[in-house]
């Protein structure tokens, strides 16, 4: 139940009829929206905040984030780690990218403008977890296709990533890996994931993919993906040498 409305309602001497009432809707919307995940439309939600007295985050703060749904536990989860490690094969991770970069991933996608600002925006809005006090530690694996490839939009996109990319790679709680492309196959040719350290030693997985992507919990499964992380980890240069080739990559987008 979402107790902050419930709340709300009683402080305000409103009921679920009242309220509707006074909106134009039926009571049994009001209703709704005491429960978990029911949010107002967007015309409805500043209007019963100002009658109940409260902001819109108060009584819902699922309508101020920006993530797909279906992404939020694994943002919640990024918050509360201690630690991240992360592969990726084909693109800059979302927690390193610039805003121009994180455009070009959805270039092509049936998307309007105002749901590409809105998952761009929550993507750059996770990043905050790189520098705030208890940054986890942040140890992540590309291959170096990443950096070679241009970007949807042009190579100035490239030219403005690689130096971001190194200024998150010299992060004291980052560390960035790169596996050289004269690597033979490899197990991080199987696709991206990221495995989350939580506080207490649990650790959760995401998986990406074409379709949906999933988080992982299972002992047997996250066992094998802490296996192959071993594996990738080991085809990868050192930070140094990572570092170095990353520098020469981003002058040569310049």
């Amino acid at each position: 139940m979402n107790h902050a409305f419930v709340a709300a309602l009683a402080e305000a001497c409103e009921t679920s009829e009242s309220l509707a009432g006074r909106i134009g809707i039926h009571p049994k919307t009001v209703a709704r929206w005491a429960n978990p995940g029911r949010i107002p439309q967007t015309r409805h939600r500043a209007e019963v905040a100002k009658i109940l007295g409260k902001d819109v985050a108060e009584l819902w703060p699922d309508a101020l984030r920006r993530e797909p749904v279906w992404f939020r536990p694994w943002v919640d989860i990024e918050r509360e780690a201690v630690a991240l490690r992360a592969f990726e094969l084909a693109w800059v991770p979302g927690l390193l990218q610039t805003e121009a970069y994180a455009r070009a991933t959805f270039h092509g996608q049936p998307l309007s403008p105002a749901e590409v600002d809105d998952l761009v925006g929550a993507r750059i809005d996770r990043q905050a977890i790189l520098t705030c006090d208890r940054a986890p530690m942040t140890v992540v694996v590309i291959d170096e296709q990443v950096i070679r490839r241009a970007a949807a939009g042009g190579r100035a996109i490239m030219a403005a990533q690689l130096p971001h990319l190194v200024t998150c790679a010299e992060l004291p709680t980052v560390q960035l890996h790169i596996v050289p492309r004269d690597a033979p196959t490899y197990p991080g040719l199987d696709g991206p994931f990221t495995i989350a350290e939580l506080p207490g030693g649990a650790r959760v997985a995401h998986v990406d993919s074409q379709a949906q992507a999933q988080i992982i919990d299972q002992a047997s499964q996250l066992a094998t993906l802490e296996r192959r992380w071993e594996r990738i980890r080991g085809e990868a240069l050192s930070r140094s040498q990572s570092l170095d080739l990353l520098r020469e990559a981003a002058a040569a987008w310049t």
